[in-house]
């Protein structure tokens, strides 16, 4: 049975716009490769990080919501730490409730809507 994930991963802000393309690609790559299902991704683009990492204190954000069995997720993760592009990850599986979150904050449904008026 296929679980829902959601990974965050900082690559070092060194990289070349290709280059983090790439890298990204290749991530995506070991998970379709091996039956998962990217449900959805984004890039988050440089960001400044709360703290330093390696001496850095930006990295290249992305995210990536995906369906996989379980066992898959070890092998995705020793990808992320052989590969020296990668500062920080973090996987996490996604409940029925997390996952409808999910969708609803990709969709734009959470947009504030106009303050009642005040009444005199």
């Amino acid at each position: 049975m296929l679980k829902q994930y959601e990974t965050v991963f900082i690559m070092t802000p060194v990289l070349s716009e290709d280059q983090m393309k790439e890298a990204v690609g290749k991530f995506k790559a070991i998970l379709t490769e091996n039956g998962a299902k990217i449900v959805h991704e984004e890039n988050w683009g440089l960001r400044k990080l709360a703290y330093s990492i390696q001496k850095k204190t930006t990295g290249f954000y992305y995210l990536l919501n995906f369906e996989a069995s379980g066992d898959l997720i070890n092998k995705f993760e020793v990808s992320f730490k052989r590969d020296e592009r990668v500062l920080r990850f973090l996987t996490v599986s996604l409940d029925k409730n997390a996952f409808a979150y999910s969708e609803k904050r990709r969709s734009g449904k959470f947009q504030k809507s106009a303050p009642a008026p005040a009444e005199a």
